[in-house]
C-alpha cells in the first residue's frame, strides 16, 4: 500500500514565506553601490533600533537649495525611512550642539544615524587613555578651571590685560592637559562647548565664548559626561557603531616620564599599541576599527605590528593649503607601503571650474588613481555659509557657495564625483539624510 503524502496549503505558504525571510537579506546584500569589499561597508551588528531621528536641520537644508534635479531628488526622500549609514561619521560625536567627546554627544550622533564614531585618544598622568581632541585642551573643553583641579594645570588662568583706554593688550590664557591629572580626576570633570573668551577678566568669563551659531543648551551641569577610551568602546558597541579612534600627538616630551623619576618609560610605540590593545581586550573585530593618525609613523607601526588593524588605518593629512598637499608620486608611495585610506580636509578634494561649478580637485583624482580610498573632514563646522568667507574647509570652492543648502551640493560632488568612503560631520543628520536618499550603506 502506497502512503499518500500531501502538503497543507496554509503550511506550504508559511514554508515559502520563511524561506524568503532567510534568503532575502542575502539577496539584498549583493548590491552595495560598487563598494563591495571595502571595510567601511562590511556587515556588522546594528543595535541602533531601526529608524534614526534626524530632526529639522537636513530638511531645512534641502528646502534652502536652489531648484534643480538634486533638490528634487532629495526632497522626494523626506518621508524616509532613514537608517544608520557608514557614510556618516560622527566627528567627536555631534559637537555642533553637544560638548565634544562626551557620552551625550556620541549618543546624539548615533541617533542621527552616524554609523562610525570617533574618539580622539590621548593619555592622562597615569597613562590611561581618554577621549579628548587635544592633550592640552581641558581649559576650553571642560570645567576644570572652575574646580579645585585648576591648581594642577600646566599654566593656570591668567586674566586679560587692558590699557588705560580699555584696549585689549594681552589675551586671557590657561593651559590644562590630561597629563596634568589622573584618570579618576579626569572623570570628575564635565565637558563643555569648546570655546573661550580671550577678553576674560575672570574664570567665569573665560569659560564662555561659545559662537552664536552653536549653543550651550546641552552643556548644563548635569551632562557633559567624559569618557575613557575603554568606556567609549563599550558605548560605541552598545550603539552598534564602528569606531575610528585618532591617536593624538602627545604634547609632553616622549618617551613620557610617567613615574616622575626623570626616566622616560612610555614611548610612542607603547602609546600606539595601547590604543589597539584596548580594542582587542574588548573583543572588537579589527574590521570595525579604523585607527587614525596625522603621524605616518603611527600608521607604519600599525601596518607592521597590527596588520589586521593597519590595513584600514587612516592617514590624516594636515595640509593647511593646497600647496601643502602631497603630489602624485607621494600618494603612490603611500599605497606602496600599505596605506589604503587617506583623509584630507574637504578643501583638498574640491575645486571650482570656469563656470563656477564645484568639481573634484587634481589631488582627489591623483589619490584615486593611486588606488587610495578617501575619507574627508569636516562638514557642519563652518557656521553660517551664506555670509561668505567660510574659511579653512571651503577655501578652494567658497566662490561656489551662496546659501546654506549648498552643503548638499558639496556632499553630492564628494560622493558621486570624488567617490569618498565617508565624511566626518559635526552634525551627522545632514550626511545621514543625503546618504539614505542616495542608497549609500
Amino acid at each position: 500500500m502506497t502512503r499518500r503524502t500531501f502538503f497543507h496549503p496554509v503550511l506550504t505558504i508559511l514554508f515559502f514565506f520563511l524561506v524568503l525571510l532567510i534568503i532575502a537579506p542575502a539577496l539584498a546584500g549583493g548590491k552595495n553601490d560598487g563598494m563591495e569589499g571595502t571595510p567601511f561597508h562590511d556587515a556588522s551588528p546594528d543595535n541602533s533600533g531601526g529608524n534614526v531621528q534626524l530632526g529639522p536641520r537636513p530638511f531645512f537644508l534641502v528646502e534652502d537649495m536652489e531648484a534643480g534635479e538634486l533638490k528634487s531628488k532629495l526632497a522626494r526622500c523626506g518621508t524616509g525611512p532613514f537608517r544608520k549609514t557608514y557614510f556618516s561619521i560622527g566627528h567627536r560625536g555631534a559637537p555642533l550642539q553637544f560638548p565634544e567627546h562626551t557620552a551625550e554627544s556620541y549618543r546624539a550622533a548615533a541617533r542621527m544615524g552616524a554609523g562610525i564614531l570617533e574618539c580622539d585618544v590621548t593619555f592622562t598622568r597615569d597613562k590611561e587613555l581618554v577621549c579628548r581632541h587635544s592633550q592640552c585642551d581641558l581649559h576650553t573643553t571642560t570645567n576644570i578651571l572652575e574646580t579645585s583641579l585648576a591648581e594642577k594645570c600646566t599654566r593656570p588662568f591668567t586674566p586679560a590685560q587692558f590699557d588705560a583706554s580699555g584696549n585689549l593688550i594681552q589675551e586671557a590664557s590657561a593651559r590644562c592637559c590630561t597629563s596634568d591629572i589622573t584618570l579618576d580626576e579626569f572623570k570628575s570633570l564635565k565637558g563643555k562647548m569648546d570655546a573661550f573668551n580671550p577678553a576674560a577678566r575672570n574664570v567665569g568669563e573665560y569659560v564662555g565664548g561659545t559662537p552664536a551659531w552653536r549653543t550651550d543648551l546641552y552643556a548644563g551641569p548635569t551632562s557633559g559626561t567624559l569618557l575613557s577610551h575603554r568606556e567609549s568602546i563599550e558605548l560605541f558597541s552598545k550603539l552598534g557603531a564602528k569606531m575610528t579612534p585618532e591617536l593624538k600627538n602627545a604634547e609632553v616630551a616622549m618617551p613620557y616620564d610617567s613615574e616622575g623619576d626623570g626616566v622616560g618609560d612610555y614611548t610612542q610605540e607603547h602609546y600606539a599599541q595601547q590604543m589597539i590593545d584596548e580594542y582587542k581586550a574588548a573583543d572588537v573585530k579589527p574590521r570595525d576599527v579604523f585607527p587614525q593618525s596625522f603621524d605616518i609613523r603611527d600608521i607604519r607601526y600599525w601596518i607592521a605590528k597590527e596588520p589586521e588593524f593597519g590595513r584600514q588605518a587612516v592617514y590624516l593629512d594636515d595640509a593647511n593649503t593646497v600647496a601643502d598637499l602631497p603630489n602624485a608620486g607621494q600618494l603612490t608611495a603611500y599605497k606602496a607601503e600599505g596605506i589604503n585610506i587617506v583623509a584630507p580636509p574637504i578643501f583638498a578634494l574640491l575645486d571650482v571650474d570656469g563656470s563656477g561649478n564645484i568639481i573634484p580637485s587634481s589631488y582627489a583624482m591623483q589619490a584615486r588613481a593611486a588606488g587610495l580610498d578617501l575619507i574627508t573632514w569636516t562638514l557642519e563646522r563652518s557656521g553660517i555659509l551664506a555670509d561668505g568667507d567660510n574659511g579653512f574647509y571651503y577655501q578652494t570652492f567658497d566662490s561656489a557657495i551662496r546659501r546654506e543648502g549648498d552643503v548638499m551640493k558639496v556632499l553630492d560632488v564628494l560622493n558621486r564625483d570624488v567617490g569618498i568612503l565617508g565624511i566626518f560631520s559635526d552634525w551627522p543628520a545632514t550626511v545621514t539624510y543625503y546618504a539614505n536618499c542616495m542608497g549609500l550603506k
